[in-house]
């Protein structure tokens, strides 16, 4: 890809936005990531995603600002996932599956009685190159607290992610941490869908973190080449995406199956 072609594309406002909301997301996606998957916790963004579509088509059906609307239940299902886990009851991954599916359901017949015309295909799918200013400065936003709580809580998250029941004996309330992680992860997976649709959005959690963890050995370091994976990956994607007219989120998940698929396959070598 030649400069030229570079140039080319950022002459395009829709490009410029894609690229920056695009990286702010992936980035904060990374972030997070590493904590959920370390934790055994990585399909809640594929749970909270399908809890965001079904309330997006509730708020289509009711007439009301979507993300508005999204955002405080997509953190109310976060916060209960966790709940129900700590509880002991009922496992992690069964909470997310009653969750996710159940208000998936409740969003077709709310979106299918009312006969709204939003395009809800945007929002399963992905429609990333119709990304608008103001989602680029949510973005912003939402990555602005993710790097604070990685820069200044830095101990803590580690301490949490390795070892809860150690941080908890010497007298860190990890229910705090554990929380903001969860609220950031559901306000990040619903501003993603509108880039990644509730479909794909999962695989910006799980795939830099397990390509990560697959190559570093330290929790830091798994955290920036997570970091540096998911923003190149998407960069890639988006461009060639623009250049083969493919979709942009299906490319950018492809780029990151691609990668893991060859840093499985050389650390296999490599232990041969």
């Amino acid at each position: 890809m030649s400069l030229e072609q570079i140039f080319e594309a950022f002459s395009y406002t829709f490009m410029r936005n894609a690229l920056v909301g695009g990286t702010l997301i992936s980035l904060c996606a990374a972030l997070l990531g590493v904590c959920l998957v370390r934790r055994r916790f990585s399909m809640i963004g594929d749970g909270l995603s399908h809890v965001g579509f079904g309330a997006i088509a509730v708020a289509a059906a009711a007439g009301v600002a979507p993300l508005k609307f999204a955002i405080p239940i997509v953190i109310a299902a976060a916060v209960c996932i966790l709940r129900i886990n700590e509880s002991g009851r009922t496992n992690g991954d069964s909470a997310i599956a009653v969750i996710s599916t159940g208000s998936l359901a409740v969003g077709v017949i709310a979106a299918s009685l009312s006969g709204s015309n939003i395009d809800l295909n945007s929002y399963m799918f992905g429609s990333i190159l119709a990304m608008k200013s103001s989602y680029v400065a949510v973005c912003a936003v939402i990555t602005a607290l993710v790097l604070f709580m990685y820069i200044f809580l830095y101990n803590r998250i580690f301490s949490m992610t390795f070892d809860e029941n150690f941080t908890k004996a010497i007298g860190r309330k990890t229910q705090v941490y554990t929380t903001a992680v969860a609220v950031l992860t559901a306000v990040t997976v619903v501003v993603g869908m509108q880039m990644m649709g509730a479909l794909l959005m999962s695989s910006f959690i799980i795939f830099p973190a397990l390509i990560a963890m697959s190559v570093c050995k330290s929790f830091r370091s798994t955290v920036i080449v997570s970091a540096v994976i998911s923003v190149v990956t998407f960069t890639l994607g988006l461009f060639v995406s623009f250049y083969l007219n493919t979709p942009a989120c299906a490319t950018v998940v492809a780029a990151d199956l691609v990668l893991l698929i060859a840093v499985s396959l050389f650390s296999r070598l490599r232990r041969a």
